[in-house]
Protein backbone atom coordinates (compact mmCIF):
# COMPACT_ATOMS: atom_id res chain seq x y z
CA UNK A 1 0.00 0.00 0.00
CA UNK A 2 1.62 3.35 -1.18
CA UNK A 3 1.50 6.36 1.24
CA UNK A 4 2.37 9.74 -0.76
CA UNK A 5 3.27 12.54 0.77
CA UNK A 6 4.80 16.17 -0.48
CA UNK A 7 7.96 17.05 0.89
CA UNK A 8 7.73 20.92 1.41
CA UNK A 9 10.48 23.69 1.82
CA UNK A 10 10.99 24.04 5.98
CA UNK A 11 11.22 27.71 7.05
CA UNK A 12 13.54 29.35 5.80
CA UNK A 13 14.25 32.20 7.97
CA UNK A 14 11.47 34.32 6.64
CA UNK A 15 12.94 34.87 3.08
CA UNK A 16 9.89 35.56 0.60
CA UNK A 17 11.42 33.65 -1.90
CA UNK A 18 14.77 32.06 -3.41
CA UNK A 19 15.97 30.24 -6.40
CA UNK A 20 16.68 26.76 -6.75
CA UNK A 21 20.20 26.38 -8.55
CA UNK A 22 20.33 23.12 -8.01
CA UNK A 23 18.42 19.12 -7.96
CA UNK A 24 20.16 16.45 -6.18
CA UNK A 25 17.16 13.50 -6.29
CA UNK A 26 15.37 12.55 -8.97
CA UNK A 27 12.49 10.00 -9.54
CA UNK A 28 13.10 6.41 -8.53
CA UNK A 29 15.71 7.77 -5.87
CA UNK A 30 15.08 6.11 -2.24
CA UNK A 31 15.42 9.27 0.20
CA UNK A 32 16.46 9.41 3.98
CA UNK A 33 15.00 11.61 6.43
CA UNK A 34 17.31 14.80 6.82
CA UNK A 35 18.92 13.82 3.08
CA UNK A 36 18.77 16.78 1.42
CA UNK A 37 16.77 17.15 -2.05
CA UNK A 38 17.42 20.47 -3.68
CA UNK A 39 19.74 23.57 -3.04
CA UNK A 40 18.40 27.22 -2.98
CA UNK A 41 20.08 30.14 -2.87
CA UNK A 42 18.83 33.81 -1.62
CA UNK A 43 21.27 36.87 -1.66
CA UNK A 44 22.93 36.36 1.21
CA UNK A 45 23.51 32.50 1.02
CA UNK A 46 23.08 29.22 -0.43
CA UNK A 47 20.75 26.20 1.54
CA UNK A 48 20.24 22.73 1.21
CA UNK A 49 16.85 22.04 1.60
CA UNK A 50 16.32 18.25 3.62
CA UNK A 51 13.75 15.46 3.54
CA UNK A 52 11.43 15.15 6.15
CA UNK A 53 10.47 11.90 5.47
CA UNK A 54 12.10 8.79 4.15
CA UNK A 55 10.79 7.22 0.97
CA UNK A 56 11.07 6.82 -2.56
CA UNK A 57 10.95 9.78 -5.10
CA UNK A 58 7.56 9.44 -6.98
CA UNK A 59 7.86 13.14 -8.40
CA UNK A 60 10.42 15.76 -8.68
CA UNK A 61 7.88 18.91 -8.43
CA UNK A 62 10.69 21.83 -9.06
CA UNK A 63 13.10 22.91 -11.28
CA UNK A 64 16.12 24.69 -11.74
CA UNK A 65 15.37 28.43 -11.35
CA UNK A 66 11.92 27.79 -9.82
CA UNK A 67 11.70 30.20 -6.65
CA UNK A 68 10.06 28.46 -3.73
CA UNK A 69 9.29 29.79 -0.79
CA UNK A 70 8.14 28.18 2.76
CA UNK A 71 5.27 25.46 2.37
CA UNK A 72 6.70 25.06 -1.48
CA UNK A 73 5.91 21.48 -2.81
CA UNK A 74 10.04 20.10 -3.55
CA UNK A 75 8.52 16.15 -4.03
CA UNK A 76 6.21 13.33 -3.79
CA UNK A 77 7.58 10.26 -2.05
CA UNK A 78 6.23 7.03 -1.24
CA UNK A 79 7.09 6.51 2.22
CA UNK A 80 5.69 3.10 2.06
CA UNK A 81 7.78 2.35 -0.97
CA UNK A 82 10.47 2.55 1.49
CA UNK A 83 9.77 -0.53 3.87
CA UNK A 84 9.95 2.41 6.79
CA UNK A 85 7.44 3.47 9.19
CA UNK A 86 5.98 6.87 8.38
CA UNK A 87 6.81 9.82 11.27
CA UNK A 88 3.62 11.64 10.80
CA UNK A 89 4.62 13.70 13.49
CA UNK A 90 8.01 14.57 11.88
CA UNK A 91 8.93 18.33 12.07
CA UNK A 92 10.55 19.66 9.15
CA UNK A 93 14.19 19.51 9.44
CA UNK A 94 16.02 22.32 9.96
CA UNK A 95 17.83 24.20 7.08
CA UNK A 96 21.45 23.60 6.54
CA UNK A 97 23.02 26.04 5.22
CA UNK A 98 26.20 26.05 2.79
CA UNK A 99 27.28 29.57 3.62
CA UNK A 100 26.63 32.85 5.57
CA UNK A 101 25.78 36.50 5.10
CA UNK A 102 28.11 38.58 4.52
CA UNK A 103 30.15 36.94 6.38
CA UNK A 104 32.49 37.49 5.87
CA UNK A 105 35.63 36.01 8.85
CA UNK A 106 34.76 35.25 10.73
CA UNK A 107 34.24 32.61 11.48
CA UNK A 108 34.51 33.23 15.92
CA UNK A 109 33.46 34.55 11.94
CA UNK A 110 33.42 33.89 10.74
CA UNK A 111 27.26 39.03 9.86
CA UNK A 112 30.45 35.54 8.90
CA UNK A 113 31.60 33.88 11.16
CA UNK A 114 32.17 34.52 11.37
CA UNK A 115 29.59 33.17 12.92
CA UNK A 116 32.65 32.82 13.27
CA UNK A 117 36.77 29.73 16.52
CA UNK A 118 38.29 31.99 14.91
CA UNK A 119 38.26 35.33 12.84
CA UNK A 120 36.50 36.23 9.82
CA UNK A 121 39.49 36.20 8.62
CA UNK A 122 40.94 32.84 9.77
CA UNK A 123 36.30 34.25 12.43
CA UNK A 124 33.50 35.20 11.50
CA UNK A 125 31.60 34.38 8.64
CA UNK A 126 32.32 34.30 10.35
CA UNK A 127 34.22 33.34 8.72
CA UNK A 128 34.53 34.37 9.36
CA UNK A 129 34.93 34.10 9.46
CA UNK A 130 30.30 36.36 7.98
CA UNK A 131 28.82 37.28 6.30
CA UNK A 132 28.64 40.80 4.83
CA UNK A 133 25.68 42.19 3.07
CA UNK A 134 26.34 45.83 3.03
CA UNK A 135 27.06 47.14 -0.53
CA UNK A 136 27.60 50.83 -1.90
CA UNK A 137 25.94 51.44 -4.93
CA UNK A 138 27.29 50.55 -8.18
CA UNK A 139 25.10 52.77 -9.99
CA UNK A 140 26.79 56.04 -8.94
CA UNK A 141 28.40 58.31 -11.17
CA UNK A 142 31.30 59.42 -9.83
CA UNK A 143 33.27 56.00 -8.66
CA UNK A 144 33.58 55.38 -5.21
CA UNK A 145 36.99 55.47 -3.77
CA UNK A 146 38.12 51.86 -3.05
CA UNK A 147 35.69 50.62 -5.30
CA UNK A 148 36.71 49.72 -9.14
CA UNK A 149 35.98 52.24 -11.66
CA UNK A 150 34.16 49.74 -14.59
CA UNK A 151 31.71 51.85 -16.72
CA UNK A 152 28.21 51.37 -16.42
CA UNK A 153 26.78 50.10 -19.74
CA UNK A 154 22.81 50.18 -20.60
CA UNK A 155 22.26 47.49 -22.47
CA UNK A 156 19.91 44.53 -21.69
CA UNK A 157 19.86 42.82 -18.12
CA UNK A 158 22.30 40.34 -18.26
CA UNK A 159 21.94 36.33 -17.64
CA UNK A 160 22.88 35.62 -14.02
CA UNK A 161 21.34 35.06 -10.59
CA UNK A 162 19.85 37.37 -8.26
CA UNK A 163 22.92 36.93 -5.92
CA UNK A 164 25.43 37.13 -9.13
CA UNK A 165 24.14 40.32 -9.47
CA UNK A 166 24.25 41.53 -5.69
CA UNK A 167 27.92 40.40 -5.55
CA UNK A 168 28.89 42.09 -9.04
CA UNK A 169 27.29 45.41 -7.50
CA UNK A 170 29.33 45.04 -4.39
CA UNK A 171 32.32 45.00 -6.28
CA UNK A 172 31.31 47.35 -8.73
CA UNK A 173 30.68 45.12 -12.03
CA UNK A 174 29.31 46.37 -15.25
CA UNK A 175 27.82 42.83 -16.15
CA UNK A 176 27.22 43.21 -19.32
CA UNK A 177 30.97 43.35 -19.82
CA UNK A 178 31.48 40.11 -18.03
CA UNK A 179 31.78 36.56 -20.54
CA UNK A 180 29.15 34.09 -18.94
CA UNK A 181 30.76 30.42 -18.28
CA UNK A 182 27.48 29.04 -16.96
CA UNK A 183 24.68 27.03 -18.88
CA UNK A 184 23.35 29.01 -21.75
CA UNK A 185 26.01 31.38 -21.16
CA UNK A 186 25.14 32.19 -17.33
CA UNK A 187 27.38 34.34 -15.30
CA UNK A 188 28.52 32.74 -12.77
CA UNK A 189 30.35 34.20 -9.51
CA UNK A 190 33.85 32.57 -10.77
CA UNK A 191 33.21 34.74 -14.10
CA UNK A 192 32.79 38.08 -11.70
CA UNK A 193 35.85 37.46 -9.98
CA UNK A 194 37.75 36.91 -12.84
CA UNK A 195 36.62 39.69 -14.36
CA UNK A 196 37.87 41.94 -11.24
CA UNK A 197 41.12 40.14 -11.27
CA UNK A 198 41.64 41.01 -15.38
CA UNK A 199 40.39 44.63 -14.44
CA UNK A 200 43.15 44.66 -11.62
CA UNK A 201 45.31 43.52 -14.18
CA UNK A 202 44.95 45.99 -16.73
CA UNK A 203 43.35 43.52 -19.23
CA UNK A 204 40.00 44.38 -19.64
CA UNK A 205 38.87 46.49 -22.03
CA UNK A 206 36.63 49.39 -21.64
CA UNK A 207 33.30 49.34 -23.53
CA UNK A 208 33.08 53.13 -24.99
CA UNK A 209 37.42 54.18 -24.86
CA UNK A 210 38.69 51.07 -25.22
CA UNK A 211 41.02 52.00 -22.96
CA UNK A 212 41.89 49.34 -19.62
CA UNK A 213 39.36 49.71 -16.07
CA UNK A 214 41.07 49.09 -12.61
CA UNK A 215 41.34 52.19 -11.12
CA UNK A 216 44.63 53.39 -12.04
CA UNK A 217 46.33 50.15 -10.99
CA UNK A 218 49.18 48.63 -12.97
CA UNK A 219 49.43 45.31 -11.50
CA UNK A 220 51.11 42.23 -13.22
CA UNK A 221 48.58 39.33 -13.62
CA UNK A 222 47.82 36.66 -11.24
CA UNK A 223 50.91 33.78 -12.06
CA UNK A 224 49.67 30.42 -13.74
CA UNK A 225 51.77 28.47 -13.25
CA UNK A 226 51.70 24.74 -13.85
CA UNK A 227 52.32 22.86 -10.87
CA UNK A 228 53.03 19.43 -11.36
CA UNK A 229 55.85 19.93 -12.90
CA UNK A 230 57.46 20.19 -9.48
CA UNK A 231 55.93 17.67 -8.52
CA UNK A 232 52.57 15.47 -7.43
CA UNK A 233 49.90 17.13 -7.05
CA UNK A 234 46.13 17.42 -5.41
CA UNK A 235 43.68 19.62 -6.70
CA UNK A 236 40.65 19.94 -3.97
CA UNK A 237 37.64 22.23 -4.76
CA UNK A 238 36.71 24.90 -2.47
CA UNK A 239 33.59 24.38 -0.32
CA UNK A 240 30.59 26.32 -0.61
CA UNK A 241 30.98 28.34 3.10
CA UNK A 242 34.81 29.54 1.30
CA UNK A 243 33.51 30.79 -1.77
CA UNK A 244 31.42 32.27 -0.57
CA UNK A 245 33.31 33.85 2.14
CA UNK A 246 35.92 34.21 0.46
CA UNK A 247 34.52 36.93 -1.96
CA UNK A 248 32.88 38.65 1.19
CA UNK A 249 36.16 38.41 2.97
CA UNK A 250 38.48 40.17 -0.05
CA UNK A 251 35.85 43.11 -0.86
CA UNK A 252 35.80 43.44 2.66
CA UNK A 253 39.69 44.23 3.03
CA UNK A 254 40.01 45.68 0.14
CA UNK A 255 37.27 48.46 0.99
CA UNK A 256 37.12 48.86 4.36
CA UNK A 257 40.52 50.64 6.07
CA UNK A 258 41.56 48.30 8.69
CA UNK A 259 43.48 49.43 11.57
CA UNK A 260 43.94 47.31 14.60
CA UNK A 261 44.92 47.81 18.28
CA UNK A 262 46.75 45.66 20.26
CA UNK A 263 46.30 45.55 23.91
CA UNK A 264 46.09 43.08 26.75
CA UNK A 265 43.60 41.92 29.51
CA UNK A 266 44.38 40.80 33.14
CA UNK A 267 42.01 37.68 33.08
CA UNK A 268 43.57 35.93 36.29
CA UNK A 269 40.76 36.73 38.80
CA UNK A 270 38.40 36.24 36.00
CA UNK A 271 39.29 32.72 34.73
CA UNK A 272 39.61 31.64 38.58
CA UNK A 273 35.71 33.09 38.88
CA UNK A 274 35.09 30.84 35.48
CA UNK A 275 36.35 27.61 37.36
CA UNK A 276 34.78 28.54 39.68
CA UNK A 277 31.25 28.32 38.05
CA UNK A 278 31.94 25.32 36.69
CA UNK A 279 32.92 23.55 39.48
CA UNK A 280 29.25 24.62 40.99
CA UNK A 281 27.01 24.31 38.37
CA UNK A 282 28.65 21.01 37.43
CA UNK A 283 25.66 18.83 37.89
CA UNK A 284 23.52 21.16 35.53
CA UNK A 285 26.04 20.72 32.53
CA UNK A 286 26.24 24.15 31.77
CA UNK A 287 30.22 24.87 30.90
CA UNK A 288 30.76 28.32 31.05
CA UNK A 289 33.42 29.37 28.43
CA UNK A 290 35.46 32.57 28.54
CA UNK A 291 33.76 33.10 25.49
CA UNK A 292 30.55 34.06 27.24
CA UNK A 293 32.18 36.84 29.50
CA UNK A 294 33.79 38.47 26.36
CA UNK A 295 30.41 38.93 24.73
CA UNK A 296 29.35 40.49 28.14
CA UNK A 297 32.26 42.49 28.13
CA UNK A 298 31.73 43.75 24.78
CA UNK A 299 28.39 44.93 25.25
CA UNK A 300 29.20 47.15 27.90
CA UNK A 301 31.80 48.53 26.00
CA UNK A 302 29.43 48.49 22.53
CA UNK A 303 27.21 50.68 25.32
CA UNK A 304 29.73 53.27 26.43
CA UNK A 305 31.10 53.80 22.92
CA UNK A 306 28.09 53.89 20.70
CA UNK A 307 29.93 54.53 17.22
CA UNK A 308 31.49 50.63 17.31
CA UNK A 309 27.30 49.57 17.95
CA UNK A 310 26.68 51.31 14.03
CA UNK A 311 27.17 50.78 10.64
CA UNK A 312 28.15 53.17 7.91
CA UNK A 313 25.23 53.88 5.39
CA UNK A 314 26.31 56.40 2.67
CA UNK A 315 27.58 59.61 4.95
CA UNK A 316 25.42 58.79 7.47
CA UNK A 317 25.89 56.44 10.75
CA UNK A 318 23.10 54.48 11.86
CA UNK A 319 23.55 53.75 15.80
CA UNK A 320 21.85 50.83 16.75
CA UNK A 321 19.70 50.36 19.83
CA UNK A 322 20.33 46.66 19.89
CA UNK A 323 23.29 44.33 20.36
CA UNK A 324 23.44 41.31 18.10
CA UNK A 325 27.33 39.87 18.55
CA UNK A 326 28.59 37.35 16.49
CA UNK A 327 31.06 35.15 17.13
CA UNK A 328 33.35 33.24 14.36
CA UNK A 329 32.59 29.21 14.95
CA UNK A 330 35.21 27.01 12.95
CA UNK A 331 33.19 23.95 11.44
CA UNK A 332 34.94 21.04 8.69
CA UNK A 333 34.02 23.32 5.65
CA UNK A 334 34.99 26.86 6.43
CA UNK A 335 34.13 29.62 8.90
CA UNK A 336 30.67 30.87 10.09
CA UNK A 337 29.05 33.38 12.38
CA UNK A 338 26.64 32.62 14.22
CA UNK A 339 24.46 35.93 15.77
CA UNK A 340 23.86 36.04 19.56
CA UNK A 341 20.43 38.23 19.62
CA UNK A 342 20.06 40.54 21.90
CA UNK A 343 23.29 39.78 23.99
CA UNK A 344 22.25 42.82 26.32
CA UNK A 345 19.23 41.03 28.19
CA UNK A 346 20.76 37.50 28.84
CA UNK A 347 22.80 36.34 31.95
CA UNK A 348 26.28 34.39 31.45
CA UNK A 349 24.75 30.93 32.00
CA UNK A 350 22.34 31.87 29.14
CA UNK A 351 25.24 33.30 26.85
CA UNK A 352 26.88 30.24 27.63
CA UNK A 353 24.21 27.24 26.41
CA UNK A 354 23.57 29.43 23.40
CA UNK A 355 27.27 30.06 22.08
CA UNK A 356 27.07 26.39 22.59
CA UNK A 357 23.91 25.23 21.04
CA UNK A 358 25.09 27.90 17.81
CA UNK A 359 28.40 26.34 17.43
CA UNK A 360 27.38 22.74 17.51
CA UNK A 361 24.31 23.74 14.93
CA UNK A 362 27.17 25.72 12.89
CA UNK A 363 29.25 22.78 13.17
CA UNK A 364 26.70 19.85 11.99
CA UNK A 365 25.41 22.72 8.78
CA UNK A 366 22.29 23.27 10.51
CA UNK A 367 22.54 26.63 11.03
CA UNK A 368 19.47 28.99 9.43
CA UNK A 369 20.33 32.25 7.75
CA UNK A 370 18.33 33.57 10.31
CA UNK A 371 20.89 32.96 13.15
CA UNK A 372 23.69 34.43 10.74
CA UNK A 373 22.22 37.82 10.34
CA UNK A 374 21.79 41.18 11.92
CA UNK A 375 25.30 41.31 13.78
CA UNK A 376 26.53 44.69 15.36
CA UNK A 377 29.75 43.44 16.56
CA UNK A 378 32.08 40.15 15.90
CA UNK A 379 34.46 38.13 18.38
CA UNK A 380 37.16 35.98 16.66
CA UNK A 381 38.58 33.96 19.18
CA UNK A 382 41.85 32.06 18.63
CA UNK A 383 42.32 30.95 22.21
CA UNK A 384 41.78 26.94 21.80
CA UNK A 385 44.64 27.28 19.42
CA UNK A 386 47.25 29.87 20.03
CA UNK A 387 49.34 33.08 18.45
CA UNK A 388 49.64 36.15 19.95
CA UNK A 389 48.03 38.77 18.09
CA UNK A 390 46.10 39.06 14.66
CA UNK A 391 44.05 40.87 12.72
CA UNK A 392 40.58 39.85 11.90
CA UNK A 393 38.63 41.32 8.98
CA UNK A 394 35.88 43.45 9.68
CA UNK A 395 32.56 42.11 9.18
CA UNK A 396 31.21 44.17 7.21
CA UNK A 397 28.67 46.34 7.43
CA UNK A 398 29.69 46.28 11.33
CA UNK A 399 32.45 48.95 11.90
CA UNK A 400 34.78 46.17 14.35
CA UNK A 401 35.95 42.87 15.63
CA UNK A 402 37.49 41.69 18.46
CA UNK A 403 40.23 39.31 18.36
CA UNK A 404 41.43 36.97 21.12
CA UNK A 405 44.35 34.98 21.28
CA UNK A 406 45.60 32.39 23.75
CA UNK A 407 46.26 33.51 27.20
CA UNK A 408 49.22 33.10 29.00
CA UNK A 409 50.75 33.64 32.38
CA UNK A 410 53.58 36.46 32.95
CA UNK A 411 54.72 38.39 35.49
CA UNK A 412 53.97 41.65 36.85
CA UNK A 413 55.50 44.38 39.22
CA UNK A 414 52.85 45.31 41.68
CA UNK A 415 54.93 47.86 43.60
CA UNK A 416 56.68 45.86 45.73
CA UNK A 417 57.12 42.41 43.60
CA UNK A 418 56.59 40.23 40.79
CA UNK A 419 53.20 37.79 40.57
CA UNK A 420 52.21 36.17 38.30
CA UNK A 421 49.13 37.30 35.46
CA UNK A 422 47.28 35.48 33.42
CA UNK A 423 47.03 37.77 30.64
CA UNK A 424 44.64 37.81 27.67
CA UNK A 425 45.96 39.41 23.97
CA UNK A 426 42.77 41.46 22.94
CA UNK A 427 43.25 42.72 18.89
CA UNK A 428 41.19 45.04 17.93
CA UNK A 429 40.26 45.75 14.14
CA UNK A 430 38.73 48.79 13.05
CA UNK A 431 36.74 50.84 9.84
CA UNK A 432 39.35 53.71 10.16
CA UNK A 433 37.04 55.84 7.82
CA UNK A 434 34.06 56.03 11.16
CA UNK A 435 36.84 55.56 14.20
CA UNK A 436 40.24 57.26 14.56
CA UNK A 437 42.96 55.49 16.49
CA UNK A 438 42.41 57.06 20.14
CA UNK A 439 38.79 55.94 20.08
CA UNK A 440 39.90 52.57 19.84
CA UNK A 441 42.44 52.54 22.22
CA UNK A 442 40.08 54.07 24.51
CA UNK A 443 37.81 50.92 23.86
CA UNK A 444 39.89 48.38 24.07
CA UNK A 445 41.67 49.40 27.85
CA UNK A 446 37.79 50.05 28.98
CA UNK A 447 37.18 46.27 27.98
CA UNK A 448 40.36 45.14 29.26
CA UNK A 449 39.41 46.89 32.79
CA UNK A 450 36.08 44.83 32.34
CA UNK A 451 37.67 42.11 32.07
CA UNK A 452 39.92 42.61 35.13
CA UNK A 453 37.14 43.64 37.34
CA UNK A 454 34.09 41.82 36.62
CA UNK A 455 32.26 43.68 38.75
CA UNK A 456 32.43 46.67 36.82
CA UNK A 457 29.49 44.95 34.53
CA UNK A 458 27.02 46.01 37.17
CA UNK A 459 28.31 49.48 37.28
Amino acid sequence: MSNIIAITVPDIGGFDAVEVIEILVKVGDTVKAEQSLITVESDKASMEIPSSHSGVVKSVDVKLGDKVKQGSVVIHVDAASSGTAVDSAAAPASVAPSAPAASSTPVVSAESAPSSATSISTAPAAAPASVANYAASASAATPTAGKLEVPVSTAGMPHASPSVRKFARELGVDLTLVTGTGPKNRIVQEDVQNFVKQALAGGVPSAATGASVGGGLDLLAWPKVDFTKFGPVTPKPLSRIKKISGANLHRNWVMIPHVTNNDEADITDLEALRVTLNKENEKSGIKVTMLAFLIKACVAALKKFPEFNASLDGDNLVLKQYYHIGFAADTPNGLVVPVIRDADKKGIFELAVETGELAKKARDGKLSPAEMQGGCFSISSLGGIGGTNFTPIINAPELAILGVSRSFMKPVWDGKQFVPQLTLPLSLSYDHRVIDGAAAARFNVYLASLLADFRRIAL
